[in-house]
């Protein structure tokens, strides 16, 4: 397992309602929605050991695997055990749970796997797992950021979406929130040096959001995968959608009662998706079905598009990656 990072602390109505403000939800009561967890049990780096990006250059988990690499969420999984309540202590455990690095176009990629646990009165609440990128910085960011070209024309929007109007007071907010410095969402300078056009919505944000418009009839216990597919960028436009899913016309397949959910900007463009399910214990996260996590197995199986901004749009095309316990495998 390695080093375990572990953060107790009092569950208090402040944070939480701060993001439904941050939202414009209603606050919860005592029990915490899905994902919501985010803005408790944070960790606080010193500002001494933050690198030029905003992200601790060393220390915490993970540790970054080299000096100046530029660090991107690629998705997860995530577990709901049972509810995490207001008003008592509660736990997080952290480790990484498996790399693995590969060769691209524009030099190595490094994958990594966190995992976490919070546990409340002795039980563990939630268990999930993060995937996260890291690359090597290049010279050619400004220049990789005027190829890019936003997206145009506008795709329909249904009664069931939810357009959400994002800006950089918004992004600023919710960085501040999840104790989140990476510069690439608030400073648009920065952003650019990266080789970005715009500033970067998070993709946190992004995975609460459409969390969020799911939550509604979600019961205590349900497993959330999700994924990142493209970068999304201030000016793009963010809708949020959830279809539910019966799993075919017996209503008794692996998805009955599963909510599938997508983040797109308003030319049409997905640049997020996911999939809730009701209970424990689906079939896995892998290939474009997005299976349910499985947690401490294959925890993480790599899209090319997962980071297509990463470098050159092809470095990960021969590469796709199951990593389990530092180990990698075939897809």
């Amino acid at each position: 397992m390695g080093d375990v990072h572990e953060v107790t602390e009092l569950i208090t109505p402040g944070p939480a309602e701060a993001l439904a403000g941050l939202l414009g939800v209603p606050c919860p009561g005592e029990e915490l929605p899905l994902l919501w967890h985010w803005v408790y049990l944070l960790d606080r780096p010193p500002q001494a050991v933050l690198g030029p990006d905003g992200h601790p250059a060393r220390g915490g988990i993970p540790v970054p695997p080299g000096p100046g690499l530029r660090r991107m969420f690629a998705g997860g999984r995530v577990s709901r055990r049972g509810p995490l309540r207001v008003g008592a202590e509660a736990t997080r455990r952290t480790w990484q749970a498996g790399s693995v690095v590969k060769q691209g176009k524009s030099g190595p990629l490094h994958f990594v796997t966190v995992r976490t646990e919070v546990s409340q009165g002795g039980q563990v609440a939630i268990t999930e797992e993060q995937d996260l990128v890291y690359r090597e910085a290049t010279a050619s960011g400004p220049a990789r950021s005027a190829r890019i070209q936003p997206p145009s024309g506008r795709a329909p929007v249904s009664d069931r979406d939810w357009p959400v109007e994002v800006d950089p007071v918004l992004l600023f907010r919710f960085s501040a929130l999840t104790y989140n410095a990476h510069r690439i969402h608030y400073d648009r300078e920065y952003a650019r040096a990266e080789g970005y056009p715009g500033l970067v919505v998070h993709g946190p944000l992004q995975a609460l959001l459409m969390a969020e418009l799911a939550r509604p009839g979600l019961p205590d216990r349900c497993e959330y995968s999700y994924r990142l597919v493209a970068p999304l960028f201030d000016d793009q436009g963010l809708i949020v959608s959830a279809v539910p899913d019966d799993g075919g016309p017996d209503d008794g397949g692996p998805d009955a009662g599963a909510v599938r959910v997508a983040v797109r900007d308003r030319a049409g463009r997905t640049t997020a998706a996911g999939v809730i399910r009701p209970g424990l214990g689906g079939p896995g996260l892998g290939g474009p079905g997005l299976g349910g996590p499985v947690l401490g197995g294959p925890v993480a199986r790599f899209d090319p598009q997962l980071v297509e901004q990463a470098a050159q749009p092809d470095d990960l095309l021969a590469h796709q990656v199951l990593v389990r316990g530092g180990r990698e495998g075939g897809c």
